[in-house]
């Protein structure tokens, strides 16, 4: 088979974009590395527009919340309904509230509230910056002398560090209660026997890794994001183009980040 023909084929094309795939991942972990390097030099400097973060603050916090609630609950909801009834059949009743907690604290919560964060906000995080990449934006306040990186990356990657612990703080709590809830009405199990079995369900070793997912799963959604967007080009095309990957490698990252926190702390 000559060039010619190979080229042509299906294998090729898939090889093609595994391969601008793969290059693209290397090209977006570089560039996180490097600008996540400068970002936390500035934040040890403590320098931060306060009006801007408080903005992004709300943005992160306020504005993702309903979703981010709407997702953690109904999932707590459907697995609760399930996992209820079969128990308490077994007799396994006393220990619906612990494995529910369990669950909504270790993985569920935390996964889920990243992958509606992303949805929502990093989106919209790596569209903004893309635009203002595109339309040159970013070139004028780089003629201005001013930093880019510490203006535009600073105030989004430090409300993801301060918003996602509390959104993950409230998405478990309504969690646990829709679980709650959801059980009884599948199974007939009461609410103090569930509530009381939550406690069982709770330790301080899985709130503290929790928080500190939460802490790097904020950190990171936000700075890929920015990534994405500043390194957009190509007009409108790029804003796309940029906004798709920002979701995509995002999503990696968090998954990523969640098999490493499980081999360190409960492996």
């Amino acid at each position: 088979m000559d060039t010619f023909t190979f080229k042509g084929t299906v294998t090729y094309s898939v090889y093609r974009q595994l391969l601008k795939h793969f290059v693209s991942l290397v090209s977006t972990i570089g560039d996180t590395v490097t600008y996540g390097a400068e970002v936390i030099k500035h934040l040890l400097k403590c320098s931060v527009d306060r009006k801007v973060l408080i903005e992004q603050c709300a943005r992160f916090g306020v504005s993702s919340l309903p979703i981010t609630l709407s997702i953690v609950g109904m999932s707590t909801v459907i697995v609760a309904m399930q996992v209820a009834g079969e128990m308490v059949k077994q007799g396994a009743g006393n220990f619906v509230g612990l494995l529910v907690t369990m669950l909504v604290v270790r993985e569920e919560a935390i996964i889920m509230s990243g992958f509606a964060i992303i949805s929502m906000i990093g989106s919209s995080l790596a569209s903004e910056v893309a635009t203002m990449r595109v339309t040159e934006q970013i070139d004028a306040i780089t003629v201005l002398k001013v930093n880019p990186i510490e203006y535009l990356f600073v105030p989004r990657v430090l409300s993801g560090i301060l918003m996602m612990p509390l959104v993950l703080i409230v998405a478990s709590l309504f969690g646990i209660i829709g679980g709650g809830v959801a059980a009884h009405l599948a199974s007939g199990l009461s609410y103090k026997a569930y509530f009381d079995s939550v406690w069982n369900g709770l330790y301080m070793k899985d709130m503290n890794v929790a928080l500190l997912k939460a802490v790097v799963f904020g950190f990171t959604i936000a700075l890929v994001s920015c990534t994405c967007g500043y390194n957009a080009t190509g007009g409108a095309k790029g804003v796309g183009e940029a906004t798709t990957k920002a979701v995509v490698w995002s999503f990696v990252a968090i998954v990523i980040w969640d098999l490493v926190f499980s081999i360190i702390f409960f492996f």
